[in-house]
């Protein structure tokens, strides 16, 4: 059942990194848009994203992570783990930030440019580059 749990688990992931690598991609576009018709666009696939795969996928992995740890729980022991759900941690932050600026383009009151959309796109990039070298090298 463990091996089940542990690939339910990375498939969660996997929906939840593309949400966080695509939601912010919107978030490039829509601030780039110029028409009502375009934003009322990005408006929809915003929400539909969040709601119908972002905030899903991220309950999914915190479910069956806990699981994994309460089936193992010799994994706590471990300095890597700890790192790890320190960046999950952060995640999820990223995640409710998302949210927010989401928020502001459905007020459109957005008045952040394209450009930090782009810089802020790269800031999950980092943690999951972080996350899969400490699940896989466990380095302490």
């Amino acid at each position: 059942m463990y091996l089940w749990i542990q690939a339910l688990h990375l498939i969660s992931v996997v929906t939840w990194f593309a949400a966080l690598f695509y939601l912010p991609r919107l978030f490039v576009y829509h601030a780039l848009s110029e028409d009502q018709i375009s934003r009322d666009r990005f408006k929809i696939m915003e929400r539909k994203l969040y709601r119908g795969i972002m905030t899903p996928s991220m309950i999914a992995v915190l479910v069956f992570g806990f699981w994994l740890l309460y089936l193992n729980p010799g994994l706590m022991k471990s300095g890597w783990m700890h790192a790890k759900l320190t960046l999950v941690f952060l995640l999820i932050g990223y995640h409710h930030v998302c949210l927010a600026y989401m928020k502001k383009f459905e007020r459109d009151a957005n008045t952040k440019s394209h450009v930090f959309y782009r810089w802020f796109n790269e800031a999950p990039v980092v943690i999951l580059i972080a996350v899969v070298c400490l699940a896989v090298v466990k380095p302490f």
